[in-house]
């Protein structure tokens, strides 16, 4: 009973005092972030010759970090399934600029595979600096017509595999003060038909590197990228037809995405979402959460399509 009437209690001040305490706070914390903001612009990390270890780095985004890196001065080591692929984008990177491009075969959905990649480009370089986990695949699907055999390799590969690879290098990390970016998507509050596990998967790498943030304090920069449409094998007018979508926002091209990330993670801001306008509809959601909902039964579940905007 008395535990009732706390929870009553808290029902009614805490929220008064939260709306309280931010009108307060909410003047100088922008004066903060402005400032912050500003010295973070002035100095930017310079990541010629260290290390950038990058998954999924054969196609798509993974790519144009690679490349954005590359002319950067950053030396190396690229990690996907594809080893032919890779040595083609090894060769493009040295070209841009990169010291050294090193290549490692491996699959992120298995955990020795991981520990590997890690210690392979330690073990090469002597350090690592920067941690990209890109790696993530998509099945278009709606969930009743899933397989159960569907559900696991999207979660292994685009959660697990991040989660893998960033516990086997954070003691490296440590060391160098490095950093860790993760590609994660706009798909994390993004309810798309057809990509349920995929925007699952999304929106649990998100809340793990939120945490991973916390836990780690200052000692490792964590920057969450949340990209929109980009350029990639996703993108393709056959990949995306498998959504059905009326409507379908303009797609970003790789190297434009890549030069925000790389930039982004340099001056060690904590989120980018890529194009910035997508964060207008996070805005919708959070304001009007039912016409929110009503937009994407619209856009993908009814009718026939339209176009691309």
């Amino acid at each position: 009973m008395a535990t009732t009437s706390i929870h009553r209690l808290l029902n009614i001040v805490f929220p008064l005092t939260i709306i309280i305490s931010i009108l307060v706070i909410l003047p100088p914390y922008l004066v903060f972030k402005l400032l912050s903001y500003i010295k973070r612009s002035m100095f930017t990390e310079n990541v010629a010759g260290k290390v950038v270890l990058i998954t999924g780095a054969s196609s798509g985004i993974g790519e144009g970090l690679a490349y954005e890196y590359a002319r950067r001065g950053a030396r190396l080591a690229l990690v996907a399934r594809r080893e032919d692929r890779l040595r083609e984008v090894a060769d493009k990177a040295h070209e841009l600029g990169s010291p050294e491009a090193f290549v490692i075969r491996a699959d992120v959905a298995k955990v020795e595979d991981c520990k590997r990649i890690v210690d392979e480009a330690v073990n090469h370089f002597g350090q690592l600096d920067h941690l990209v986990s890109n790696a993530g695949i998509l099945r278009a699907e709606l969930f009743e017509n899933c397989k159960l055999s569907d559900f696991a390799p999207i979660l292994d590969v685009n959660f697990l595999g991040a989660t893998y690879c960033a516990r086997f290098a954070i003691p490296v990390l440590r060391k160098s003060k490095g950093k860790i970016v993760a590609i994660t998507s706009v798909a994390a509050w993004s309810p798309a038909p057809r990509a349920t596990f995929y925007n699952a998967s999304k929106a649990a790498l998100v809340s793990f590197f939120e945490t991973l943030r916390v836990e780690c304090d200052s000692h490792i920069g964590i920057t969450i990228v949340l990209p929109g449409l980009i350029e990639s094998e996703m993108t393709v007018p056959d990949s995306l037809s498998k959504f059905q979508a009326k409507l379908v926002p303009p797609i970003e091209s790789t190297r434009q995405c890549a030069e925000a990330i790389v930039h982004s993670a340099c001056r060690g801001d904590m989120y980018l979402t890529e194009p910035s306008w997508s964060n207008a509809l996070f805005m919708l959601k959070l304001l009007c959460p039912e016409l929110f909902d009503w937009f994407y039964r619209w856009n993908f579940m009814s009718g026939p399509k339209i176009d691309q905007l």
